[in-house]
């Protein structure tokens, strides 16, 4: 394993990082202005289409796509440290590169999955950031960390599928551009094999019946910047058979071919929040005294420090293997990586954004630093593409049966 920068890999990375200096880092500000003055709160600021133009410009464009007939042809190895440095500014740097999720997943499930039909007629203009999208799989009303109880209905009806039930957390959808949803629920409820029960679909945002009831908050953040999570109603929507993805009976293996890229990917930003939460560790600890000398000279602080860049040092190696044994033997080859990596970097950098958090006292709490948003986010991905405990039920069970 050689995880050093080939020549393409460095290139867009110089790139990248000048393009945060000169472009992300002084948008942030201009963003939060922006966005007081906008008439909802779901509106996104102009200065979002000005980093977009500017990032495909200079070819910082759909980076996270390996097909090279659509996006970059980059190798998870090669994406790895790109999307760490997005993480750094995940309000802004993901959607500037047009490699936010759930828009990215949903570009991979219709990029290896859609119709051609249905590549022209979504595939096309999200990957020319033209609009945004929307997956709605989670439900309040079953535990939805087992996708087999998903209770939403996709009936066929002639030469349509009337789609009925209650999704929440569906993140985008409050975005006034988010013109389409990939939505899983069942086609075959009462199928012998709880594994072919389901079914992914596309539903555009204004077909009737489809209601984008209210925004779902995560600890208190709307995640405007996101696009927020919405609680969403489908009340007998019907759309063509066509909209359906691949066959019936295909959505649960669609689900997990789209969320296995989805985990890695959060995992390298996550590296990226830490590094971020280091580096703010440090110039907290270098301008501030307390008790008669810097915090830098404190023995706890020293140690939260040291801490700290020994963990996503572990990090980073543990998900760059995970990265290239994807590319090498495929997503199959690299479940156990995948799943190490999903429940040890959350956790971890949630530790560490926490020490930032202690470390900046009150303004560690408050909207004046970004810390307080960076840690609901790593928590939040302690939930999402499958909670901790079902990560380490899967791994545990593979690690015994070598002994059973």
């Amino acid at each position: 394993m050689d995880f050093g920068y080939d020549a393409t890999t460095q290139e867009l990375r110089e790139k990248l990082l000048a393009f945060m200096d000169e472009h992300v880092y002084p948008a942030q500000a201009v963003m939060a202005e922006q966005h007081a003055k906008l008439d909802s709160p779901w509106q996104t600021p102009p200065v979002v289409q000005e980093l977009k133009a500017e990032a495909r410009r200079r070819g910082l464009w759909n980076l996270f796509l390996p097909d090279s007939e659509h996006g970059a042809g980059l190798t998870n190895l090669q994406y790895a440290p790109l999307a760490e440095i997005t993480g750094r500014s995940p309000q802004l740097a993901p959607t500037a590169l047009n490699c936010a999720a759930p828009d990215t997943g949903n570009m991979e499930v219709l990029a290896q999955f859609g119709s051609p039909q249905q590549q022209a007629d979504w595939l096309k203009p999200l990957l020319e950031g033209e609009i945004r999208s929307a997956f709605a799989m989670t439900e309040p009303e079953v535990a939805s960390s087992d996708a087999t109880n998903i209770e939403t209905r996709i009936e066929r009806d002639g030469d349509s599928y009337v789609i009925t039930g209650r999704k929440w957390y569906i993140s985008g959808a409050m975005n006034p551009n988010c013109r389409i949803f990939i939505v899983m629920g069942k086609t075959d409820p009462e199928g012998s094999d709880i594994r072919r029960q389901q079914s992914m679909i596309l539903v555009p945002r204004d077909t009737p019946g489809l209601e984008v009831r209210r925004a779902m908050q995560v600890y208190g953040y709307e995640d405007h910047w996101h696009g927020g999570h919405a609680e969403v109603v489908f009340d007998r929507v019907r759309v063509p058979a066509t909209n359906l993805i691949g066959e019936e009976g295909g959505g649960f293996a669609i689900a997990q071919a789209r969320l296995g890229p989805g985990r890695i990917h959060h995992c390298m930003r996550l590296i990226g929040m830490a590094e971020r939460a280091i580096e703010l560790m440090c110039r907290r600890a270098v301008t501030r005294t307390a008790f008669g000398k810097p915090l830098a000279q404190q023995g706890a602080v020293q140690q939260w420090i040291a801490d700290a860049r020994v963990a996503v040092e572990q990090l980073r190696l543990l998900v760059l293997k995970t990265a290239w044994l994807m590319d090498t033997v495929g997503n199959r080859g690299a479940h156990t990586e995948i799943q190490a990596i999903k429940i040890a970097t959350p956790r971890t950098v949630v530790d560490i954004i926490d020490r930032a958090v202690q470390l900046h006292g009150a303004g560690g709490v408050s909207q004046d630093f970004p810390l307080a948003e960076l840690w609901a986010g790593a928590r939040t991905l302690m939930l999402a593409d499958g909670p901790d405990e079902v990560h380490q039920r899967s791994l545990a069970r593979r690690e015994l049966k070598k002994y059973l």
